[in-house]
């Protein structure tokens, strides 16, 4: 049996933990790839890590988890 779900990944470009190595999103991405875990990686250019990032992909978030549920 595969995973159950496929991971969304949502990553703002101009993200200051991603100059400091903080945050590897392709990491995740890879390792998932790797374990055959469904996986999508959304880079958003222009955003960074803070409330207005959050705020403008939430309804897309809800949309999608939302979808996954009733699958």
């Amino acid at each position: 049996m595969g995973p159950l779900f496929e991971l969304l990944i949502d990553q703002g470009m101009d993200d200051q933990f991603l100059s400091e190595k903080q945050l590897l999103p392709e990491n995740l991405f890879e390792a998932c790839k790797a374990v055959g875990v469904p996986a999508i990686l959304k880079k958003r250019e222009g955003y960074n890590h803070s409330y207005f990032y959050i705020a403008s992909f939430i309804g897309e978030h809800i949309k999608y988890h939302a979808e996954a549920l009733l699958k």
